[in-house]
């Protein structure tokens, strides 16, 4: 039997290693922001393994398997996890789960609401925990039908999409209002001090330029309020919404490690039960939910009188090992999910004729394959260095909302840039080389007769075009295109302005066969509002029945 003064010494190393491992989630986040390209021509890289959190995540690597029928070679990483929660419980939502440990953080802080038998009570177990394993169920079956929305609410993509889309360039907003704020000089006497402020102040931003993004408002304020929910009911996410939980709860039913309870040392203090984070009813006379302990230990730390503890094969008498849900729920959840991924599928977004607008990564794989992949964990959003990749909301219909776009308008498609290949956890962009993107050749170091990897294509709006539609000399789009040779040209023309003069112009043309739908002719066109020239994913490689380029039939035989 492990000491009184042992289990306080696990539990202080358990706070450490949630406090190193919330650190090293926001080092990588950190590290996955690319501000730009250094140099022309330079090849944008990352080195630390930015994708650690998501790889190692159980739950997406076994639903990418149910979805598309293999294991990604960079999820085989869960396995060890997998395993070490069988042999010794669900260690990971107490120990290392970052988005556990902010549900934890703020649960923690103490409230005259919750003291006394309202503090233990709230510390009980309750019906809304068997939540989760239906929410878990429910994204079971839609799995069955290659449709993998669990990452809406996996606890590791849904922190990383909130802190890279929402949380970080709130930040950096907010903080770069208050340096300008300082620095403005309408501070009178104290302009010298401010000055410094805003100094300060600039040096606190986390990248170089700001960076936004489309939905941010709406994926910002579902984290907020999914945080603010623990000051209501303690950890409400992970005792009653967590997917990850679920899954985590139903493989340590298996776990060697269990608790052993002494009810003839209990002294009926209930300190035990007075910080349990799961809910799981440490308490001698109840019956210890194996399937809900975090291991968080805090259970053992605060029995001064021994009278539980955490051993190898305990007796199970007391235990109660697999989830409070009865098969019928289960069942009747997995049903929902399976008959919930038509009707999302019966909208336009899906279709063939969906949105045109739906640029997807260079890399993507087909849009079926892509949304069987796809976790929205926004990563790839997140690395983008021009800023160019967003949320979508309904371009690919609900089935696909907040997976990654192109908006050529905000950012263009760096052309020697593969980033976001490199950090996709689940291979729904493909990691290519540059050679194999092939849209620029790199310090003269390739060449390649293939044709280049294309994400769409450019097409000309003549009403707004200002040498087509105002006789107005404009050769942005041509100077800012990338391909060699460039995917627009001009066609010399004469024409006759309103002043009945005739004056020469150069009419550009997009040539189908060069473009790669990059998006930076977009990007500069210089027409305010709607562009005069926009980006279809016509002509996309990962699609080759999305052309618009007719291809003769063969002659019959």
């Amino acid at each position: 039997m492990k000491s009184f003064k042992t289990y306080r010494t696990l539990r202080g190393a358990r706070r450490v290693s949630q406090g190193v491992f919330l650190a090293l989630f926001v080092f990588f986040l950190l590290k996955t922001s690319i501000d730009g390209i250094t140099a022309p021509g330079a090849l944008p890289s990352i080195s630390a393994p930015v994708g650690f959190f998501l790889e190692i995540d159980p739950l997406i690597a076994i639903f990418t398997v149910l979805t598309t029928h293999e294991l990604y070679r960079n999820l085989l990483w869960a396995l060890p996890l997998i395993a070490l929660t069988m042999l010794f419980g669900r260690f990971f939502c107490g120990w290392i789960c970052p988005m556990g440990t902010l549900n934890h953080m703020i649960a923690s802080v103490k409230s005259s609401r919750l003291k006394g038998k309202k503090r233990l009570d709230a510390n009980r177990y309750k019906p809304y925990q068997r939540w989760k394993y239906g929410v878990l169920a429910v994204f079971f079956g839609a799995a069955l039908f290659t449709s993998l929305d669990v990452g809406l609410l996996d606890p590791i993509a849904l922190l990383t999409r909130s802190m890279s889309l929402a949380v970080v360039p709130a930040y950096n907003t907010g903080v770069r209002a208050l340096a300008a704020a300082a620095s403005s000089g309408t501070f009178g006497f104290a302009t010298p001090l401010m000055d410094g402020v805003g100094f300060v102040l600039q040096h606190l931003v986390l990248r170089a330029k700001p960076v936004l993004f489309q939905s941010a408002l709406f994926i910002g304020l579902l984290f907020a309020a999914l945080l603010a929910a623990n000051r209501i009911i303690t950890r409400f996410w992970c005792r009653g919404i967590c997917p990850l939980g679920a899954m985590l709860g139903l493989l340590s039913r298996f776990s060697l490690l269990g608790m052993q309870k002494h009810p003839s040392l209990c002294t009926d203090c209930n300190r035990c039960a007075l910080d349990c984070q799961g809910g799981d009813d440490p308490q001698p006379g109840y019956q210890w939910r194996q399937s809900e302990c975090h291991l968080c230990l805090n259970c053992v730390a605060d029995c001064p009188e021994a009278g539980i503890e955490f051993t190898l094969y305990p007796d199970m008498a007391d235990t109660r090992s697999g989830p409070d849900i009865t098969r019928r729920t289960v069942i009747t959840s997995a049903v929902a999910g399976l008959a919930a991924v038509p009707l999302m599928r019966a909208e336009t977004g899906f279709s063939k004729g969906g949105d045109p607008s739906l640029v997807r990564p260079p890399g993507s794989v087909g849009e079926k394959d892509f949304l069987s992949r796809c976790v929205r964990c926004g990563e790839c959003m997140n690395v983008c260095p021009n800023n160019a990749l967003h949320p979508t909301f309904m371009q690919s219909g609900f089935e696909g909302i907040w997976s990654p776009m192109l908006v050529p308008r905000i950012g263009y498609c760096e052309p020697t840039c593969v980033l976001c290949g490199t950090v996709c956890p689940t291979g729904a962009i493909d990691e290519i080389t540059e050679k194999e993107k092939a849209w620029v050749p790199v310090k003269g170091q390739y060449k390649t007769e293939r044709p280049p990897l294309r994400i769409g294509l450019a097409f000309y709006d003549f009403g707004r075009c200002l040498p087509w539609a105002m006789a107005t000399e404009c050769i942005v789009c041509e100077e800012w295109c990338p391909t060699s040779p460039k995917a627009i040209y001009f066609e010399q023309v004469e024409v006759q302005n309103r002043k009945g003069d005739f004056v020469m112009l150069k009419r550009p043309h997009v040539d189908p066969q060069l473009c790669v739908g990059c998006g930076a002719c977009t990007f500069a066109c210089p027409v305010k509002g709607q562009p005069a020239i926009y980006i279809s994913s016509v002509g996309e490689t990962r699609n080759p029945a999305n052309s618009i380029l007719l291809k003769s039939k063969p002659p019959a035989s």
